[in-house]
């Protein structure tokens, strides 16, 4: 079953969200295949962050239908965006590592013959990975079952705008325990914050698939989920460049130069710490 996301209809506020979502999937799932592809034939750390952005989108999209759908089969489905996603982050974490250490002293500099050499092997990995699961098929199969599925529950059909509204809503009340729970976390428990950064990324999917349907609009609230977004993104990249530096010291060179590195970037975390804190009010 072949969905062409030119041919499938907008949602519209009052069809049945189970209908819907078809309309809101082809186009992702098209997209996200086109950049599997793509990564083949090149490989920039833009085209692997594209791609890697487009699978979770495709994750937080099964999650939001997850209340209409079989518990099962929903959890695997996102197990599966997952898995590819991982896929090509692996490469991106490499690029984020390297764009940061190019930021410091010579020191850094002396690291990065054996940190491209790491890029280019974990890219051709992630290349093989991609190709081995097949993306085009394993995307279009689940479409296929997701729609299936759905269109086989109209007795319980929902129009799509309550339907928005409720998953909105619960994404919004979870977003605020954790901003709450990261407030009163201290500066070393990290994981409050990056759950704040994941919360806060899922409910903006959200308000960027849902938003045309909803009654009032949200630009304030998307604002202020960007800025999160940006700055939590920033220390996320830090504190995930510093475990992967750690995880392969061993491999990259003099461990002066490795120490030198960890400095720069303890330096930068902390600083990107404070400032993400700032926005939690």
């Amino acid at each position: 079953m072949k969905q062409d996301s030119e041919t499938v209809n907008k949602p519209v506020e009052d069809e049945p969200a189970q209908r819907a979502f078809t309309s809101y999937a082809a186009p992702l799932v098209d997209e996200a295949i086109r950049l599997a592809k793509g990564v083949h034939g090149d490989a920039s750390p833009e085209a692997l962050h594209k791609l890697r952005v487009s699978l979770r989108r495709l994750r937080s999209l099964w999650w939001a239908f997850a209340p209409l759908l079989d518990e099962g089969e929903n959890s695997r489905q996102r197990a599966v965006y997952k898995f590819l996603a991982t896929a090509a982050g692996k490469t991106r974490d490499w690029d984020i590592l390297i764009a940061l250490l190019k930021q410091q002293d010579s020191g850094a500099q002396a690291l990065m013959p054996k940190l491209e050499q790491a890029r280019r092997d974990t890219l051709a990995t992630s290349r093989e990975t991609l190709l081995n699961a097949d993306v085009k098929h394993l995307l279009r199969d689940a479409l296929a079952t997701t729609s299936a599925q759905l269109h086989a529950t109209h007795d319980s059909a929902i129009a799509l705008r309550k339907f928005a509204a409720r998953r909105i809503g619960a994404s919004e009340r979870s977003l605020k325990k954790r901003i709450k729970r990261a407030r009163h976390a201290k500066r070393s428990n990290y994981a409050a914050f990056h759950d704040v950064r994941k919360a806060g990324k899922k409910l903006r999917y959200l308000f960027e698939f849902f938003g045309p349907v909803l009654k009032t609009s949200h630009k304030r609230t998307l604002k202020r989920l960007k800025k999160i977004q940006k700055r939590f993104g920033m220390l996320n990249d830090t504190v995930a460049s510093e475990t992967l530096l750690r995880d392969n010291a061993a491999s990259l060179g003099d461990a002066d130069h490795i120490e030198a590195a960890l400095g720069g970037l303890d330096r930068k975390r902390k600083r990107r710490l404070r400032a993400a804190s700032e926005l939690l009010g």
